[in-house]
């Protein structure tokens, strides 16, 4: 079992990064390695909605 107590979080209710599970669950993306890629999660998850939608657009004939 991975050790999620030591990783970093980032809070998408306050914006900030935080180490350790702190937060609810609800409000918490990751776990990260390091406080910077936690503080790029914003970036990442928009990212990825993006290919999702785009897959999905694809699967649907959409395009």
């Amino acid at each position: 079992m991975p050790d999620n107590d030591h990783k970093y979080w980032y809070n998408s209710v306050t914006g900030e990064v935080e180490y350790g599970m702190i937060s609810p669950s609800a409000d918490r993306v990751g776990p990260f390695d390091t406080e910077a890629e936690a503080a790029a999660a914003p970036e990442l998850l928009k990212k990825r909605a993006a290919a999702w939608a785009e897959e999905e657009a694809a699967e649907e004939g959409w395009d």
